[in-house]
């Protein structure tokens, strides 16, 4: 006769509604968007910082004075690059939390879990020295959800590899970055061109 074998979706139903384990995972969701809010006040401060650098760039120019505006300049490069990390990494999250959500409202385990390690993993490593104490914090409700994964596969006796970049984690994180850096070609001003001493060629003076 027919014997009924339940889904591996049925069987993770089962160990979903119980409390504990939503409670697991809205407390992991929550953790997320606080770092999202930590990331989101970061990019508002480096967007003030570079505003600053911004207008005394500008200013040094007015000034003939070069070698200041090209200090300035550098320093902005480096404040920029440190804005598109933030707005990735915010983006990543929001990600993140979407499909923690899925899993959460719908038990959409093997959907929704296939790519969220490898994106977690890169916003931890990207933020280690920008952001120290939400890389920490990443890391730990990474490590959370690792072990919720090894229970839903050792009860629906499936294998989830978190720690595996996939196609979609891939993609995830290039649109990402695609995005990025669109919106920081929205927000933030094309850099002046700061002009350059001539060089001097040999047997040769700067007044020939």
């Amino acid at each position: 006769m027919f014997r009924y074998r339940e889904s591996w979706r049925e069987k993770f139903g089962k160990i979903l509604h119980p409390e504990p384990v939503k409670r697991k995972l809205n407390t992991t969701i929550h953790r997320l968007q606080v770092q999202m809010r930590k990331l989101e006040s970061k990019t508002y401060q480096l967007q003030s910082r570079d505003k600053a650098l911004y207008a005394k760039c500008v200013a040094a120019m007015q000034e003939k004075n070069n070698a200041k505006a090209s200090m300035f300049a550098e320093e902005d490069a480096e404040i920029r690059k440190m804005v598109l990390t933030t707005i990735r990494s915010q983006m990543l999250l929001e990600r993140v939390n979407l499909k923690l959500e899925r899993v959460r409202d719908f038990g959409e385990f093997a959907y929704s879990m296939s790519s969220v390690g490898a994106v977690l993993g890169m916003v931890r490593n990207d933020l280690r020295n920008i952001m120290p104490e939400i890389s920490t914090e990443i890391a730990d409700v990474n490590e959370i959800l690792e072990e919720m994964t090894l229970e839903v596969g050792q009860v629906t006796e499936q294998n989830f590899d978190q720690t595996v970049p996939t196609e979609e984690s891939e993609a995830i994180m290039k649109e990402a970055t695609t995005l990025a850096e669109q919106r920081m070609r929205e927000k933030f001003p094309e850099m002046p061109k700061i002009p350059t001493r001539p060089t001097r060629e040999p047997g040769t003076s700067l007044q020939d």
